[in-house]
């Protein structure tokens, strides 16, 4: 039997592997099958696509052809479009925006597929386990699609049932695609640095989390958390919540809740609710997830927005997320608040931090780049500058001079466009860089909280006295290893002047450190003790020592964040 699956399989990727030639001679894509068909079948090939097939695809852009290639070849290829969608550091932009096009419409699975899918995953029967299962889905995908359902205590929940045998075909095609990606990087040295191996290994992670529905539900339930513990008076959104008794690797069961899509103006305005009210609250809210909770839905677009009877607004579909470090939301913070001032060495430092302190070959020419970005942000009217407008920028300032961001950058740029599109239909007029800024200045000023300060400062003593505690058997076992012949060294000049201005800085940050404690600790003992002279029962010495202290910290926490890099 083994042998027999073995065959079947090795079938199954051949003739998947040709469907995709043949697809790609379809639209034109002649020279890239030259590159991949390594049986020399390729004229053959060519004879299956008639001349009247071909001359009817020639009228569409090239990149068009890639985007319609993908919706051919179905689920696994355009859900690789739509992700390499986010990747405009890799891609063209024109292609970007054809790959967001990608739609997956294909015909719903039959009730008694669903049903099966259902009974397999819950064990147990769909009368048993449900009060009622609606036929047919009132959402579907090339994926999933989802059942209005009600449970035997009468709550009406939304079920997410996984297409039957699409997790399969996905396997199948991803072993395509590794061959693929194979063939391209061996024959094409040029693409090597693309990476097309990797390019695939990073799609199977993301659309093998997609495909696993216990992952969205805890997306779901980290969103529903995030929101419930925000108690505050401008939280004007809301998340379904999760049946976790009904939801499985393929079944996810979550809470029904009715709304109006967001982009039915007409239908919005008959209820009598205010599209103006609705895109100010949308605002606040996205811009909260992006800088209070640092985790955002990453898909924004009308079709996974309501809007509530109380002028809330409902989040759905958590497949994608992003997700950001309080320590890049506060570079954030200061990279936007460095482009209202104009102040181009800061700008630059906050995305030498964003790159995780990449090296800058040319200086000179970054500084001339951002300059003339800032010059031509300043001449254009404010309102007009959106923040996805400003990201798409920099990405492009970014990308030119070889910086590396991190993946979520793209995230927070695209679903910033789709945010900013959504609020412009509700509101025109509403001037959406007034409503993000008092976030901006926030999150920019987290780093100067003096607890936190204080925290970090208690932190590093904390970290110096484990160490000076570790140094001298650290210490013994170096020189034990020197006089046993163990340690080999290769005096080769190579970098020693970074390592030397490191080592100095180091230095000066342990002094730092030491000079702080004993303020700190002479300070307390001042105080305590009611040292001579006192003003208002303080120990006018003590008073002095922490304000030293605290002036010592800010320098020292300024120095760490600064980094290796000086400007």
């Amino acid at each position: 039997m083994g042998l027999i699956t073995n065959i079947r399989n090795s079938f199954k990727s051949i003739s998947r592997y040709n469907q995709i030639l043949r697809v790609l001679i379809k639209y034109g894509f002649e020279d890239l099958v030259h590159y991949l068909e390594e049986n020399k079948q390729y004229t053959f090939i060519q004879k299956l696509i008639p001349s009247s097939t071909r001359k009817q695809v020639a009228k569409y852009s090239k990149w068009a052809k890639m985007r319609l290639v993908c919706e051919e070849l179905g689920p696994t290829f355009i859900k690789f479009g739509q992700i390499l969608s986010n990747r405009p550091d890799l891609i063209p932009l024109a292609l970007t925006f054809e790959l967001e096009k990608l739609q997956d419409n294909v015909p719903p699975m039959s009730e008694a597929a669903a049903k099966k899918v259902v009974e397999t995953e819950l064990k147990d029967t769909v009368e048993n386990l449900f009060a009622w299962f609606e036929p047919a889905p009132f959402a579907s995908a090339s994926m999933a699609q989802v059942h209005k359902v009600t449970l035997h205590s009468g709550k009406r929940i939304a079920l997410k049932i996984q297409r039957e045998g699409i997790y399969d075909v996905i396997v199948e095609d991803i072993k395509v695609m590794y061959k693929i990606a194979e063939v391209l990087e061996r024959r094409i040295p040029s693409l090597k640095s693309f990476d097309p191996v990797g390019l695939v290994k990073n799609f199977e992670s993301s659309i093998m989390k997609e495909l696993d529905f216990i992952h969205e539900s805890i997306n779901v339930q980290r969103f529903y958390n995030n929101l419930k513990k925000d108690d505050s008076i401008d939280q004007f959104a809301k998340a379904p919540g999760v049946y976790l008794e009904f939801t499985t690797n393929k079944v996810l069961a979550l809470e029904f809740i009715n709304g109006i899509k967001i982009d039915q103006i007409n239908e919005l305005k008959a209820k009598e609710i205010d599209t103006k009210i609705i895109a100010r609250r949308l605002a606040i809210s996205y811009y909260k997830q992006i800088f209070e909770y640092g985790f955002f839905h990453a898909d924004p677009h009308p079709g996974n927005l309501l809007v509530l009877p109380n002028n809330h607004i409902c989040y759905l579909d958590f497949g994608m997320m992003g997700s950001m470090l309080p320590r890049d939301i506060s570079i954030f913070g200061r990279l936007f608040i460095s482009i209202t001032n104009r102040d181009v060495k800061k700008i630059i430092k906050a995305i030498h931090k964003l790159s995780n302190n990449a090296p800058i070959t040319d200086m000179r020419d970054l500084e001339i780049d951002i300059n003339e970005f800032v010059e031509k942000y300043y001449v254009r009217d404010i309102h007009e500058n959106e923040m996805s407008t400003i990201l798409l920028e920099l990405k492009d300032i970014i990308i030119a001079h070889g910086l590396k961001v991190p993946t979520y950058f793209f995230l927070f740029a695209r679903s910033l466009v789709t945010i900013e599109g959504v609020i412009e239909k509700l509101d025109p007029d509403l001037d959406q860089f007034e409503i993000v800024t008092p976030y901006l200045r926030k999150s920019a000023t987290q780093r100067y909280n003096p607890i936190k300060v204080g925290a970090k400062v208690l932190n590093s003593v904390v970290e110096l006295a484990n160490y000076m505690e570790d140094f001298p058997t650290d210490l013994k076992n170096a020189i034990r290893k020197i006089n046993s012949g163990k340690i080999q060294v290769d005096l080769t000049h190579k970098g020693i002047d970074p390592m030397v201005h490191s080592l100095l800085r180091i230095t000066k940050q342990l002094i730092s450190a030491l000079i702080i404690a004993a303020l700190i600790i002479g300070a307390s003992l001042f105080i305590i003790y009611k040292i001579n002279p006192l003003w208002k029962g303080m120990s006018v010495l003590g008073i002095i020592c922490f304000i030293l202290a605290g002036i010592l910290s800010y320098g020292l926490v300024s120095n760490l964040n600064k980094g290796d890099y000086d400007y």
